[in-house]
């Protein structure tokens, strides 16, 4: 596969990361009453993560020669204030993640760095999926 086909599947993930640093600072805001208490630290560290696999993933297409984007995945973030909503909302956004970092890690096997750095976000995001099905 091209470079060009890599850093279209890797700016799909950057555009995912970007959409869940702002579902997670959205629902840190909104979540309210004893969830609270565990749910925005939760939230909030979620965010941080996206960060970081953002800015990882952005290197990537660098490296590749890729022009990164700039803007989030279009998909809709649900404005609600219930926690289990949240929640579905978040393993939804994780385990789309993790089945594409999955797919790049597939294409990228020759480059032992990148592989290395992608490969750790994928083990995050199925973390993540497992973390967000044990709330549930």
């Amino acid at each position: 596969m091209s470079n060009k086909n890599i850093v279209e599947m890797l700016n799909v993930g950057l555009g995912w990361e970007l959409r869940a640093l702002a579902l997670y600072s959205h629902y840190s805001a909104y979540v309210n009453g004893i969830h609270r208490l565990h749910l925005q630290p939760f939230f909030d560290e979620e965010a941080s993560e996206s960060t970081t696999h953002a800015n990882t993933v952005r290197s990537a297409i660098v490296k590749l020669g890729g022009a990164a984007i700039t803007v989030r995945d279009a998909t809709e973030i649900v404005h609600t204030t219930d926690y289990k909503v949240m929640l579905k909302e978040a393993l939804k956004t994780e385990t789309k993640a993790a089945e594409l970092y999955e797919e790049v890690l597939e294409l990228i096997k020759d480059d032992e760095e990148m592989y290395d750095s992608i490969e750790q976000i994928y083990f995050q995001e199925l973390r993540s999926v497992e973390e967000v099905t044990q709330l549930l």
